[in-house]
Protein backbone atom coordinates (compact mmCIF):
# COMPACT_ATOMS: atom_id res chain seq x y z
CA UNK A 1 0.00 0.00 0.00
CA UNK A 2 2.55 2.36 1.08
CA UNK A 3 5.07 1.67 -2.28
CA UNK A 4 1.43 2.25 -4.62
CA UNK A 5 1.16 5.27 -2.59
CA UNK A 6 4.54 6.57 -3.55
CA UNK A 7 4.72 5.40 -6.91
CA UNK A 8 1.73 7.08 -7.58
CA UNK A 9 3.30 10.18 -5.82
CA UNK A 10 6.05 10.45 -7.76
CA UNK A 11 4.15 10.09 -11.21
CA UNK A 12 2.09 12.96 -9.44
CA UNK A 13 5.15 14.91 -9.44
CA UNK A 14 6.43 14.44 -12.82
CA UNK A 15 3.03 14.93 -14.38
CA UNK A 16 3.18 18.77 -12.58
CA UNK A 17 6.74 19.53 -12.70
CA UNK A 18 5.85 18.43 -16.87
CA UNK A 19 3.27 21.17 -17.07
CA UNK A 20 4.59 23.88 -14.75
CA UNK A 21 7.75 23.53 -17.51
CA UNK A 22 5.62 23.92 -20.53
CA UNK A 23 3.31 26.97 -19.56
CA UNK A 24 5.51 28.86 -17.57
CA UNK A 25 8.51 30.63 -19.11
CA UNK A 26 11.46 29.91 -16.65
CA UNK A 27 13.64 32.44 -18.72
CA UNK A 28 13.48 35.91 -20.58
CA UNK A 29 14.46 33.67 -23.73
CA UNK A 30 10.93 31.82 -23.80
CA UNK A 31 9.40 35.48 -24.88
CA UNK A 32 10.67 36.53 -28.27
CA UNK A 33 12.88 39.02 -28.99
CA UNK A 34 9.77 41.43 -30.64
CA UNK A 35 7.82 40.96 -27.82
CA UNK A 36 10.62 41.22 -25.38
CA UNK A 37 11.86 44.87 -27.14
CA UNK A 38 8.08 46.19 -26.81
CA UNK A 39 7.69 44.66 -23.29
CA UNK A 40 11.10 46.31 -22.10
CA UNK A 41 10.72 49.56 -24.22
CA UNK A 42 14.21 49.67 -25.71
CA UNK A 43 15.95 47.91 -28.42
CA UNK A 44 19.39 46.77 -26.81
CA UNK A 45 22.12 46.58 -29.39
CA UNK A 46 26.02 45.56 -28.98
CA UNK A 47 28.46 47.61 -29.45
CA UNK A 48 32.43 47.78 -28.96
CA UNK A 49 34.99 50.56 -29.60
CA UNK A 50 35.49 50.21 -33.28
CA UNK A 51 35.05 53.35 -35.74
CA UNK A 52 33.51 53.85 -37.92
CA UNK A 53 31.37 51.10 -36.78
CA UNK A 54 31.02 52.68 -33.17
CA UNK A 55 32.82 55.30 -31.30
CA UNK A 56 32.26 55.69 -27.69
CA UNK A 57 33.71 59.67 -26.59
CA UNK A 58 35.73 59.34 -23.70
CA UNK A 59 34.60 62.96 -22.25
CA UNK A 60 30.88 61.91 -22.70
CA UNK A 61 30.90 58.31 -22.77
CA UNK A 62 28.10 58.40 -25.25
CA UNK A 63 28.05 56.38 -28.61
CA UNK A 64 27.86 56.95 -32.33
CA UNK A 65 29.08 55.55 -34.75
CA UNK A 66 26.86 54.10 -38.55
CA UNK A 67 26.43 51.03 -36.25
CA UNK A 68 24.74 53.34 -33.68
CA UNK A 69 22.58 55.34 -35.89
CA UNK A 70 21.06 52.27 -37.65
CA UNK A 71 20.17 51.32 -34.44
CA UNK A 72 18.82 54.97 -33.24
CA UNK A 73 16.48 54.59 -36.59
CA UNK A 74 15.01 51.03 -35.38
CA UNK A 75 14.93 52.33 -31.88
CA UNK A 76 12.58 55.22 -33.38
CA UNK A 77 10.47 53.41 -35.41
CA UNK A 78 9.94 50.61 -32.92
CA UNK A 79 8.64 53.35 -30.37
CA UNK A 80 11.31 52.15 -28.05
CA UNK A 81 14.56 53.80 -26.73
CA UNK A 82 18.08 52.70 -27.76
CA UNK A 83 20.11 50.87 -25.15
CA UNK A 84 23.78 50.04 -26.22
CA UNK A 85 25.39 47.14 -24.37
CA UNK A 86 29.50 47.04 -24.51
CA UNK A 87 30.71 43.86 -25.96
CA UNK A 88 33.35 42.52 -27.98
CA UNK A 89 33.33 40.74 -31.46
CA UNK A 90 34.44 37.45 -29.78
CA UNK A 91 31.25 37.89 -27.09
CA UNK A 92 29.09 39.12 -29.88
CA UNK A 93 27.51 35.65 -30.76
CA UNK A 94 27.21 34.12 -27.11
CA UNK A 95 25.65 37.43 -26.32
CA UNK A 96 22.84 37.12 -28.35
CA UNK A 97 22.66 33.42 -27.66
CA UNK A 98 22.25 34.80 -24.01
CA UNK A 99 19.93 37.24 -24.58
CA UNK A 100 21.69 39.88 -23.43
CA UNK A 101 21.76 41.77 -26.54
CA UNK A 102 19.02 42.19 -29.61
CA UNK A 103 20.93 42.30 -32.36
CA UNK A 104 24.78 42.96 -33.30
CA UNK A 105 25.70 45.29 -36.22
CA UNK A 106 28.46 44.99 -39.10
CA UNK A 107 28.55 40.98 -37.81
CA UNK A 108 29.82 39.17 -40.66
CA UNK A 109 27.44 36.23 -41.17
CA UNK A 110 29.93 33.06 -41.86
CA UNK A 111 28.91 29.77 -41.77
CA UNK A 112 30.55 29.11 -38.19
CA UNK A 113 28.47 31.82 -36.61
CA UNK A 114 25.16 31.03 -38.96
CA UNK A 115 25.39 27.56 -37.12
CA UNK A 116 24.37 29.72 -33.59
CA UNK A 117 22.81 32.75 -34.65
CA UNK A 118 20.56 33.94 -37.52
CA UNK A 119 21.16 36.93 -39.83
CA UNK A 120 18.97 39.21 -42.51
CA UNK A 121 19.12 38.36 -45.98
CA UNK A 122 19.99 41.62 -46.89
CA UNK A 123 23.52 42.75 -46.27
CA UNK A 124 24.34 45.54 -44.14
CA UNK A 125 26.68 47.37 -46.38
CA UNK A 126 29.73 46.28 -48.18
CA UNK A 127 33.28 47.23 -48.21
CA UNK A 128 36.48 45.67 -49.93
CA UNK A 129 40.14 44.68 -49.60
CA UNK A 130 42.16 47.93 -49.20
CA UNK A 131 45.41 49.19 -49.04
CA UNK A 132 46.90 52.42 -47.34
CA UNK A 133 50.14 53.38 -49.52
CA UNK A 134 52.35 56.32 -50.01
CA UNK A 135 50.55 59.19 -51.14
CA UNK A 136 53.12 59.49 -54.25
CA UNK A 137 52.40 55.94 -55.51
CA UNK A 138 49.96 56.13 -58.50
CA UNK A 139 47.50 52.66 -57.84
CA UNK A 140 44.35 51.97 -59.88
CA UNK A 141 44.85 47.76 -59.79
CA UNK A 142 46.83 45.35 -57.55
CA UNK A 143 49.13 45.18 -60.85
CA UNK A 144 50.16 48.85 -60.01
CA UNK A 145 51.34 47.15 -56.34
CA UNK A 146 53.26 44.22 -58.29
CA UNK A 147 56.92 45.89 -58.53
CA UNK A 148 60.15 45.19 -57.09
CA UNK A 149 60.94 47.76 -55.51
CA UNK A 150 57.59 48.22 -53.36
CA UNK A 151 57.15 46.04 -49.88
CA UNK A 152 53.29 45.24 -48.91
CA UNK A 153 52.65 44.66 -45.21
CA UNK A 154 50.13 41.96 -44.27
CA UNK A 155 48.64 40.15 -41.62
CA UNK A 156 50.30 36.69 -41.71
CA UNK A 157 47.34 33.65 -42.06
CA UNK A 158 44.30 36.37 -42.88
CA UNK A 159 42.08 36.48 -45.63
CA UNK A 160 44.36 39.64 -46.65
CA UNK A 161 47.64 37.15 -46.90
CA UNK A 162 46.57 35.10 -49.41
CA UNK A 163 45.15 37.17 -51.60
CA UNK A 164 47.67 39.46 -52.00
CA UNK A 165 50.29 36.44 -52.05
CA UNK A 166 48.60 35.20 -54.71
CA UNK A 167 48.00 38.63 -56.58
CA UNK A 168 51.97 40.25 -55.89
CA UNK A 169 54.21 37.85 -57.15
CA UNK A 170 56.96 40.40 -57.60
CA UNK A 171 56.60 42.67 -54.60
CA UNK A 172 58.32 42.12 -51.13
CA UNK A 173 55.09 40.61 -48.53
CA UNK A 174 56.00 41.06 -45.30
CA UNK A 175 53.94 39.45 -43.12
CA UNK A 176 53.12 40.32 -39.39
CA UNK A 177 51.25 39.13 -36.41
CA UNK A 178 48.58 41.25 -36.14
CA UNK A 179 46.64 44.16 -38.20
CA UNK A 180 48.45 46.49 -35.38
CA UNK A 181 51.78 45.51 -36.04
CA UNK A 182 51.36 45.56 -40.17
CA UNK A 183 49.85 49.06 -39.59
CA UNK A 184 52.66 49.74 -37.56
CA UNK A 185 55.36 49.06 -40.44
CA UNK A 186 53.70 51.84 -42.72
CA UNK A 187 53.69 54.03 -39.94
CA UNK A 188 57.84 53.66 -39.30
CA UNK A 189 57.80 53.96 -43.45
CA UNK A 190 59.48 50.07 -43.63
CA UNK A 191 56.68 49.21 -46.26
CA UNK A 192 55.30 51.38 -48.77
CA UNK A 193 51.72 50.07 -48.35
CA UNK A 194 49.51 47.63 -45.82
CA UNK A 195 46.62 45.66 -46.97
CA UNK A 196 43.53 45.09 -44.89
CA UNK A 197 39.42 45.49 -45.30
CA UNK A 198 38.90 49.10 -46.11
CA UNK A 199 36.67 50.74 -42.84
CA UNK A 200 39.72 50.01 -40.14
CA UNK A 201 42.04 51.87 -42.10
CA UNK A 202 39.91 54.62 -42.18
CA UNK A 203 41.04 55.37 -38.23
CA UNK A 204 44.12 54.01 -38.79
CA UNK A 205 45.18 56.92 -41.73
CA UNK A 206 43.52 59.60 -39.27
CA UNK A 207 46.26 58.78 -36.39
CA UNK A 208 49.18 58.03 -38.69
CA UNK A 209 48.11 61.87 -40.41
CA UNK A 210 49.31 60.42 -43.87
CA UNK A 211 48.83 57.72 -46.82
CA UNK A 212 46.00 57.15 -49.06
CA UNK A 213 43.31 54.31 -49.34
CA UNK A 214 42.80 52.79 -52.75
CA UNK A 215 40.36 49.97 -53.24
CA UNK A 216 42.91 48.23 -56.33
CA UNK A 217 41.09 46.53 -59.42
CA UNK A 218 39.72 44.09 -59.35
CA UNK A 219 37.97 44.37 -56.14
CA UNK A 220 37.79 41.82 -53.70
CA UNK A 221 34.50 42.73 -52.02
CA UNK A 222 32.83 40.84 -48.79
CA UNK A 223 29.31 41.57 -47.13
CA UNK A 224 29.04 42.20 -43.63
CA UNK A 225 25.67 41.99 -42.03
CA UNK A 226 23.42 42.45 -38.94
CA UNK A 227 23.00 39.27 -36.32
CA UNK A 228 20.39 38.22 -34.20
CA UNK A 229 19.08 35.13 -32.14
CA UNK A 230 17.63 32.01 -33.51
CA UNK A 231 14.51 31.61 -32.46
CA UNK A 232 11.04 30.31 -33.81
CA UNK A 233 9.16 33.56 -33.73
CA UNK A 234 11.42 35.38 -37.00
CA UNK A 235 9.20 38.67 -37.06
CA UNK A 236 12.15 40.66 -35.61
CA UNK A 237 14.96 39.09 -37.96
CA UNK A 238 12.48 39.43 -40.93
CA UNK A 239 11.64 43.11 -39.85
CA UNK A 240 15.53 44.15 -39.25
CA UNK A 241 15.86 42.73 -42.92
CA UNK A 242 13.40 44.57 -44.00
CA UNK A 243 14.69 47.67 -42.16
CA UNK A 244 18.24 47.46 -43.41
CA UNK A 245 17.39 46.47 -47.54
CA UNK A 246 15.37 50.18 -46.75
CA UNK A 247 17.99 51.88 -45.47
CA UNK A 248 20.83 50.95 -47.69
CA UNK A 249 18.70 50.82 -51.19
CA UNK A 250 17.76 54.79 -50.02
CA UNK A 251 21.23 56.01 -49.64
CA UNK A 252 20.51 56.05 -45.68
CA UNK A 253 23.04 53.98 -44.89
CA UNK A 254 25.68 55.30 -46.48
CA UNK A 255 24.64 59.17 -45.46
CA UNK A 256 25.00 57.93 -41.54
CA UNK A 257 28.69 56.88 -42.22
CA UNK A 258 29.18 59.88 -44.02
CA UNK A 259 28.32 62.00 -41.25
CA UNK A 260 30.09 59.82 -38.76
CA UNK A 261 33.18 60.38 -41.02
CA UNK A 262 32.61 64.19 -41.13
CA UNK A 263 32.75 64.19 -37.19
CA UNK A 264 35.24 61.82 -36.88
CA UNK A 265 37.73 64.40 -38.89
CA UNK A 266 38.11 62.58 -41.69
CA UNK A 267 36.81 64.03 -45.33
CA UNK A 268 33.99 61.31 -46.43
CA UNK A 269 35.39 61.99 -50.23
CA UNK A 270 38.83 60.85 -49.19
CA UNK A 271 37.49 57.29 -48.21
CA UNK A 272 35.50 54.87 -50.18
CA UNK A 273 32.28 53.87 -49.91
CA UNK A 274 30.24 51.08 -48.03
CA UNK A 275 27.51 50.97 -51.12
CA UNK A 276 29.46 49.12 -53.68
CA UNK A 277 27.16 50.62 -55.90
CA UNK A 278 29.09 53.75 -55.45
CA UNK A 279 32.68 52.02 -55.91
Amino acid sequence: MIRTLQTKLVALLVVLSTLFAITTPSTAQDTSTWDAIQERGTLRIGVTQAPPWFFKNPATNSWSGLGTSIGAAMAETLGVELEPVEVTWGTAVSALQANQIDIMFVLDATPARAMAIDFPAQPLLYYALAVLADDELNIKTWDDLDKPDLKIAVTQGTTMDRYVSARLTNAEILRFPSNGESVAAFQSKRVNAVSLFHPPLIAMRKKIGRGQIVLPAPLRQSASSAGVRRESDTRFRDWVNTAISYYYETGQTQVWYEEFLTEFGVDPDSVPAIRREEW
